[in-house]
């Protein structure tokens, strides 16, 4: 697809962060400038992540301080995606949260009932203060049987000094010590986080376009979704090591700079 034809077929754009928009808290290149054509143009920009430790209004706090949110713009998670799929279909249920204390209290303020004794749902979210307490307790629920949900499955979390083990490394440490997977993961690549952007925004998702720099999470997440989709090479993903899923995006970009 030329990139004159994507951008006159979509109305809104889903934006990964790091490796995508920014790397380190720094903009790419002329980002600021490239997102501001776009929003001229009348595109809709949404912050698209599955770290689920920060809420809705972090991010927004540290886009604005990095100068890549406008008033205009959304920020869209795999926190506020499972909260709206808890209230979708487990309206009234009591959760044990494994997350960060500013996402017990997103959950909280979204009309979700917490509860660290007796929860009918587990909800593993992306944790930086996890204990061996909170570990054991949801190892002990997974085992009676608990109904599971993960808010994303990425295995790491990129940073400034390496990698940290996100979301899907645990999953697959309670599959180990629980012999249980998730019941339900909602963020991307799954369809639950895209019908929620549909839901939330109102634009159906063959108008949407994901950008970003992973080709299991971000390209297979519009795939999945009938989505039109921009990898970049400025993250993760090589020319090299794209030919390594079977996945295919719309557009290949060296960074989001070059849809110019």
């Amino acid at each position: 697809m030329e990139k004159e034809q994507l951008l006159e077929s979509i109305d809104l754009f889903l934006l990964d962060l790091d490796g995508t928009v920014y790397v380190d808290d720094r903009p790419i290149g002329a980002m600021r400038a490239t997102l501001a054509r776009l929003r001229d143009l009348g595109k809709k920009l949404v912050y698209l992540t599955n770290n689920s430790s920060k809420t809705e209004r972090e991010y927004r706090e540290k886009l604005t301080r990095v100068g890549l949110f406008d008033a205009r713009d959304g920020v869209y998670t795999s926190g506020m995606a499972t909260i709206e799929y808890l209230n979708a279909h487990c309206a009234g249920r009591r959760v044990y949260l494994v997350g960060t204390d500013a996402l017990k209290a997103e959950f909280r303020a979204g009309g979700i009932l917490l509860d660290e004794e007796n929860p009918e749902i587990c909800v593993l979210a992306y944790d930086v203060g996890l204990t061996f307490q909170t570990m054991r307790r949801l190892d002990a629920f997974l085992r009676q049987g608990k109904p599971y949900f993960a808010t994303h499955p990425d295995d790491v979390c990129p940073t400034a000094d390496g990698s940290m083990p996100d979301v899907g490394s645990f999953i697959a440490l309670f599959a180990r010590s629980a012999g249980r997977v998730p019941d339900r993961i909602i963020g991307k690549p799954y369809s639950d986080m895209g019908e929620g952007l549909s839901r939330r925004f109102g634009v159906p998702a063959g108008r949407m376009c994901m950008v970003g720099d992973r080709m299991h999470t971000d390209i297979r997440f519009a795939n999945n979704n009938g989505m039109k989709s921009v990898l970049v090479l400025s993250g993760e993903t090589t020319a090299a090591t794209m030919r390594d899923f079977p996945d295919v995006p719309d557009l290949v970009l060296p960074d989001f700079n070059a849809i110019f």
